[in-house]
């Protein structure tokens, strides 16, 4: 019996914001369930750390200097002519269905390959949302995490022939904002980190511990001089609306992200309840993760999650299915988002395409996969819509062992970091002699992965 297959994707999700990922005092019971009775892959990344890019990255299972859509502005019609994972699902017999947020384009119109359908445009709002379901445009009450939960729950406990395929993207925890055409914020309608009445005063006065390289900018830029640049650019007044509004880099902006994730973890608790009632929980293959990292102020970056460091490329990322995963399995292997795409057409009995750049999971599920892949290559792309970005493109490789960052526009000003000696890329040792054989290996891999990422 082919199984059902759900993708659960969380706006902005940071590593650690779940209960099992380690988060100081977030409590996240439903979503712990899937990491306890299924797999918390440990070292799970993403190749490009924005919205666009990475969820196009996850249906396609490319990188997105071949998928194409290399940032947030409205890719309208690229979006439309996307060649994601449901198209492939559909031959092979499943229902397919998308509810929540898109955003590789900003209309709400539906895409190929789903026959359900329930979305919003762009950002979307996170209270009172205008959905597009049914066929066209509605504007409904309440809290759109708990509005697409309901619509989520409804559609797995649905009676029905065939096995079914669900993506459910919340907008949680992104703050809610308005985005323009050419993919930058509004700032005049910031409401920031928006919460229901009933989780308003969730872990007020807990604090977080901030990681090591919270640190002075002055000590940031001394290792990163590529970032000179970007925080004079910050300073700019006209900036402050965007940024304030965040809380950005506080206590209170944790807080509050924290207490956005109960409405998403309730959602996880109703969707387990109703594949229960239904019959099909076991026999259906669940996976959790994020849409990009987030910084809590590492690296003197906040209301961030562009960069190639942990906080920013790193995803919580569990996977519940019994048939093929003991519980409590803890997976070392560095895997991608764009894994998920071909893991899907796995285990729908299909056969990943040979344009598909990702690796089917289904190995390591069931305790194999030791020749797994090594290093991997993270890339982003020049943004025009936000003033402080322009000319921060860069390539990335990250090892088990190395992290090295090469600026595209600038010159003298790469990165090295040692992972196993230095894990919170405090310390830039690329001018480091001991370093120089590592340095000169680490540039020859990430022109190989490069060329090999667009398909040359």
């Amino acid at each position: 019996m082919k199984p059902n297959l759900i993708v659960i994707l969380v706006d902005d999700l940071r590593f650690d914001e779940t209960g099992a990922s380690g988060h100081p005092y977030m409590k996240t019971p439903h979503i712990d369930r899937l990491a306890h009775e299924g797999a918390q892959f440990d070292n799970a990344f993403h190749t490009t750390p924005l919205c666009s890019p990475n969820r196009a990255s996850i249906l396609t299972g490319q990188y997105a200097s071949r998928h194409g859509i290399i940032d947030n502005v409205g890719r309208d019609a690229m979006s439309h002519r996307l060649a994601n994972y449901h198209l492939e699902l559909k031959k092979l017999g499943y229902e397919t269905a998308h509810i929540g947020k898109w955003h590789m384009g900003n209309d709400a119109s539906p895409r190929p390959g789903y026959d359900h359908w329930v979305s919003f445009r762009g950002q979307g709002m996170i209270t009172d949302p205008v959905l597009w379901e049914n066929g066209g445009e509605h504007k409904l009450s309440g809290y759109v995490t708990d509005l697409l939960n309901e619509r989520a729950a409804e559609f797995v406990g649905r009676k029905r022939k065939h096995p079914f395929a669900l993506f459910f993207a919340h907008k949680a925890v992104h703050p809610d904002v308005q985005q323009k055409q050419d993919g930058s914020i509004d700032a005049s309608t910031m409401q920031g980190y928006v919460l229901p009445e009933r989780h308003r005063e969730l872990y007020r006065g807990e604090t977080y511990p901030m990681r090591p390289s919270v640190l002075p900018l002055e000590k940031v830029l001394e290792q990163k001089p590529a970032w000179r640049e970007l925080f004079e650019l910050r300073k700019d007044p006209g900036n402050r609306p965007f940024l304030d509004a965040l809380h950005v880099g506080t206590q209170e902006e944790i807080r509050e992200r924290a207490a956005m994730m109960a409405s998403v973890d309730e959602g996880v608790g109703m969707l387990l309840d109703a594949l229960e009632k239904a019959g099909k929980l076991d026999n259906t293959c669940i996976v959790l993760l994020g849409d990009n990292g987030f910084f809590f102020g590492e690296h003197g970056l906040g209301a961030e999650r562009r960069f190639a460091y942990e906080e920013g490329i790193r995803t919580a990322f569990f996977v519940r299915y019994p048939k093929r995963i003991a519980p409590g399995s803890r997976l070392p292997q560095m895997v991608l988002a764009t894994d998920i795409a071909p893991t899907m057409i796995d285990l729908a009995g299909g056969k990943p395409g040979a344009q598909i750049q990702g690796r089917s999971l289904v190995p390591l599920m069931k305790g194999r996969g030791k020749r797994w892949r090594e290093a991997f290559l993270i890339e982003y792309f020049n943004e025009s819509a936000w003033p402080w970005i322009v000319g921060m493109s860069y390539k990335a490789l990250r090892t088990e062992r190395y992290k090295y960052i090469h600026w595209i526009h600038k010159e003298g000003v790469d990165e090295l970091y040692d992972l196993e000696r230095d894990p919170y890329e405090i310390t830039n040792v690329i001018g480091e002699a001991a370093y120089a054989d590592a340095a000169k290996d680490l540039r020859k891999q990430l022109r190989k992965l490069v060329a090999d990422s667009v398909g040359l």
